[in-house]
């Protein structure tokens, strides 16, 4: 190291002999083939994208009541069944005239026909406005095949209406067949979105028409690598990855591969400025550079695959998936991207080309130089103030809700919800979507008259039974997904288990809704820990430090709540949602730290890098943010506009976690690494670095 600052020291190297960059060329030249290659094969033999599943929920453990009952309902003769109910009624609200009925009970035989029990399929009326007729649909058919008969049930039940009747259809598979409309086109249109925020976004930062050509083709190339990758892979790995997954690996692919790339690019345009050849530039900006990138992306794939630990396995397939998506991010950002940068010389840079012989920027000064001294001379002032604004931030939180009702699920109001609400107004508001009731023959009837005991339930229907097993449908008051319907859920249980030998279980939809909100407080409550342990192990690894490493995880933590709060209080005075989903508090805290951490990496390692080679530690701390400033800034910025592309579907979850994570990303950037960081560093000085000295290290030039 204390040879890297003598080189840095020299004005310039003298140019290289023509035949001295003919090796590092041919390797970059075979780099590149090497890749183009892999591209061509990968396109041509592997799958067209990372979903292995199309399912669009997230599968239950098997030990769970909701599992089991739907293994058990497969048993009955008709199989396991799902009602898509068909809600007749006038637009204005006026009771159904006789010939309305009328054309409503003609309609019910070719809506029959689209289910497997055609007979089932009789009008009933609700009340004078409302009659609905019940289409069973088998859920072993997978959600596509469902969704294909929700279209078909749709058009046959409004073709030729007349007018004001019209026709809604609602029930679970309507309700799933609408979350697959979401993600219809989904990886087009977040990968569409995705690389145009990340195109302009490259274009302002390094204000050439050429440059950010290059991060950004290498950063889309690895993107569908990574797809391909996850989609051959997944199987064999045991998991299974849904369109929702496939969309976050774009966003985690294009966020992390951006990011490393600004970095290298700032590094190496470093590098041009002291030295003329541009081979020997970048082997000292991979060789500065490799250490943090290699440092905060397995972080990122470490923390991603704690995933696997979970006990949902949307959660685990996210995990699995993102952690190929980064480790691939890595390997495109370190290998092919310097070949890229490196072949077309300092011209790529034009019109700002880098000149040898000019100053650092760490020596330049500037205005991420003039807030260092600002921090410097008042650090305990400083770092009182950013933490107070992170708790004030954080407070919003305190009145923070989880748990969204089934029809609050979408920012566009679907079909299924619309028909959900027309029947809530003449029926419980459960009974679009009722549970079911699985108990032994033997105790069927004394179970159903146990059911009917509970508060919370507004009816129970017996239905078929087998030698074994008997079935009855149980319709809760509430609406599927609230906080009043997981309460009858837990005393429905609670009752029909007490029930001698009766093996009660209740399952179902709504009741599969409450079960995955269990498991992903399971999944919480184990994966955060394991999170945190992951990201401060590799952070001692990398500091060979442990007062560095707690002072960077406390200051991510911080900003996660602030970021939750604040995106709390955003949710609730701008976009009016009433909750965050179940999964959003997890998945969220999982990305700000994994990549929160990343920019505190990049400061903190340029910091001991500089600090290795004989500076102390207050000034290692105030040039590294001066010499990273930009760049990370500029990264953290790319990184959260590229979350807030998640928006761009009209599910309320991926909303969520797109704003929590910009929002968190944000404050890291802007607050944390370039305020309170620096002033930590420069409030504790050397015993940052305890039990390591890397003052002692160097051979110090800067007392």
């Amino acid at each position: 190291m204390s040879q890297r600052l003598a080189d840095r020291n020299r004005p310039t190297t003298p140019p290289a002999p023509r035949s001295g960059p003919r090796r590092p060329r041919a390797t970059a030249w075979l780099v590149l083939l090497l890749t183009l290659i892999g591209l061509g094969a990968a396109f041509s033999l592997g799958p067209s994208d990372a979903t292995t599943t199309e399912a669009t929920g997230t599968s239950l453990p098997a030990a769970s009541q909701s599992a089991r009952v739907a293994e058990i309902v497969e048993s009955f003769p008709t199989g396991a069944v799902a009602p898509a109910i068909v809600v007749f009624s006038n637009t204005d609200k006026s009771p159904l005239t006789p010939s309305q009925q009328a054309v409503i009970s003609q309609r019910s035989g070719p809506l029959g026909a689209l289910g497997i029990a055609p007979g089932a399929a009789r009008p009933a009326s609700v009340d004078r406005t409302v009659t609905s007729v019940a289409v069973l649909l088998p859920t072993e058919a997978g959600d596509g095949e469902n969704s294909e008969k929700i279209d078909l049930i749709r058009q046959t039940a409004s073709k030729d209406l007349p007018a004001p009747l019209q026709a809604q259809v609602t029930g679970g598979p309507a309700f799933r067949a609408d979350v697959g409309a979401v993600f219809e086109g989904a990886d087009t249109n977040l990968l569409v979105a995705t690389a145009s925020v990340v195109a302009v976004l490259l274009l302002i930062t390094y204000r050439s028409p050429i440059l950010w050509l290059v991060p950004l083709l290498v950063v889309g190339a690895g993107d569908r690598v990574a797809g391909i990758l996850v989609g051959v892979l997944a199987p064999h790995a045991g998991v299974e990855v849904d369109a929702s997954a496939a969309g976050i690996l774009s966003v985690l692919v294009f966020g992390a591969g951006t990011d490393y790339a600004l970095l290298l690019v700032s590094r190496y345009r470093d590098e041009l400025h002291l030295t003329e050849d541009r081979f020997t530039a970048m082997a000292r900006a991979w060789r500065g550079t490799a250490p943090a990138v290699l440092a905060s992306g397995t972080t990122v794939v470490l923390s991603l695959l704690t995933l696997l630990a979970a006990e949902l396995t949307g959660n685990r397939g996210l995990g699995f998936a993102g952690a190929v998506g980064i480790a691939t991010a890595m390997l495109f950002g370190l290998v092919v991207l310097p070949a890229a940068l490196v072949l077309p010389g300092r011209r790529l840079f034009w019109p700002l080309v880098p000149k040898a012989g000019e100053p650092a920027i760490a020596d330049r000064g500037g205005v991420w130089s003039r807030i260092g001294q600002s921090v410097a001379k008042r650090p305990a002032q400083v770092a009182v103030a950013a933490t107070a604004v992170l708790l004030v931030l954080a407070s919003g939180a305190f009145t923070l809700r989880t748990g969204l009702a089934q029809e609050d699920s979408f920012r566009e109001t679907p079909e299924a919800v619309l028909g959900q609400r027309t029947l809530a107004a003449v029926q419980p508001d459960g009974a679009a979507d009722p549970l079911t009731l699985i108990s032994a023959s033997s105790a069927g009837d004394e179970v159903v008259r146990a059911a009917r005991t509970v508060p919370g339930v507004a009816g129970v229907t017996p239905g078929p039974s087998t030698a074994e097993w008997a079935r009855a449908d149980v319709v809760l008051e509430a609406a599927p997904g609230t906080e009043a319907s997981d309460r009858t859920i837990e005393r429905l249980r609670d009752t029909v288990a007490s029930v001698p030998s009766a093996d009660a279980l209740v399952g179902g939809t709504t009741a599969e809704a409450y079960d995955t909100a269990r498991a992903n407080a399971h999944d919480t409550r184990l994966v955060v820990p394991l999170v945190l342990a992951v990201v401060f192990l590799v952070l001692v690894v990398l500091l060979r430090a442990l007062v560095a490493p707690v002072l960077l995880v406390a200051t991510v933590i911080a900003s996660y709540f602030a970021a939750l709060g604040a995106a709390w209080v955003l949710f609730r005075t701008v976009y009016d949602f009433p909750a965050l989903d179940t999964n959003v508090p997890l998945l969220s805290f999982l990305f700000l730290v994994a990549l929160g951490v990343d920019y505190n990496i990049f400061l903190i390692a340029r910091a001991r890098e500089d600090t290795l080679a004989g500076h102390d530690t207050r000034r290692a701390v105030l040039r590294a943010l001066a010499s990273t400033g930009g760049v990370i800034t500029s990264a953290g910025i790319l990184l959260a506009a590229v979350f807030a592309v998640l928006g761009v579907l009209p599910l309320i979850t991926l909303t969520q976690i797109g704003v929590i994570v910009g929002l968190g990303v944000l404050l890291d950037t802007l607050l944390v690494r370039t305020v309170l960081v620096p002033a930590l560093v420069l409030l504790t000085g050397k015993r940052f670095w305890w039990p390591g000295h890397p003052e002692n290290t160097g051979q110090s030039r800067h007392p």
